[in-house]
């Protein structure tokens, strides 16, 4: 391999490892929030337990993002085939449901119970939406307490929605951030021009250095401005372009150069 092969080759290298880095800066923060507001809204609704449900592949099946609760850990090794399942219907339909006694509900795809040997006596489920888009399901699951449980309400359903609001923003940014994590791995399994050991110790030693660090710091500081409201997107955006602007010119209105 001649050196400007290998100068390349470690551009596109660094430029796949930021992706990754900057995508997992961006995720945990983003599943933190989710799975607060998780815990919030199931409290609101004095329900035990609580997920995120979204699509997992082009073949419709479902996958649990994110849950809180007893059988959480194991929910989220879990998917539900095309088509199965209440949070499928909700999902292909786009409407609520409240289910009183699932075992008298034929669209109840009990292999999740099975797997994780939780017993679902009751469900509330609202879709999640994004620019008009259902992009998931949120899930809540039995009372607190012992059975038999108290059915959820429809004001509890006008409730949840509210959280659905919040909760598919935060789902949309997450999986975003994620395509380009997942983008990155496998751009970087398929490149085998270098050794396995020699990649994963240049990889090492990127990502030890300052600029890389900082690099992160600036794409989180950068998210945290953005998220707190218009003036302060278009300030963040406005300095950025300034400062990119700066970049471009200042080889001509440095001092040294005069």
């Amino acid at each position: 391999m001649s050196d400007d092969e290998i100068k390349n080759l470690e551009i596109k290298l660094r430029s796949i490892v930021e992706t990754i880095d900057v995508a997992n800066a961006l995720t945990a923060p983003l599943t933190l929030s989710i799975e607060n507001l998780l815990r919030i809204s199931a409290a609101e609704i004095n329900s035990e337990e609580a997920s995120v449900i979204v699509r997992d592949g082009d073949a419709g099946d479902l996958r649990f993002m994110s849950a809180v609760g007893k059988v959480a850990e194991h929910l989220k090794t879990l998917k539900i085939p095309s088509g199965k399942g209440i949070a499928g219907f909700v999902f292909s339909s786009g409407q609520p449901m409240a289910i009183t006694d699932v075992g008298a509900e034929n669209t109840f795809y009990a292999e999740v119970d099975k797997q994780t040997g939780y017993s679902t006596q009751t469900i509330l489920a609202t879709p999640l939406r994004h620019d008009g888009e259902i992009i998931g399901v949120l899930e809540y699951i039995n009372r607190i307490g012992e059975p038999p449980f108290e059915p959820f309400t429809s004001a509890e359903m006008d409730k949840v929605a509210l959280f659905a609001e919040a909760i598919a923003s935060l789902v949309n940014a997450y999986e975003s951030a994620k395509l380009f994590r997942d983008l990155g791995d496998k751009m970087l399994s398929a490149d085998e021009k270098l050794k396995l050991e020699e990649m994963r110790e240049w990889i090492k030693n990127l990502r030890e250095t300052n600029e890389h660090k900082e690099m992160i710091d600036l794409a989180l500081i950068v998210r945290e401005l953005a998220g707190r409201g218009d003036a302060e997107r278009q300030m963040c955006k406005g300095i950025l372009e300034s400062v990119l602007q700066y970049s471009d010119t200042k080889t001509e209105t440095s001092f040294l150069s005069l």
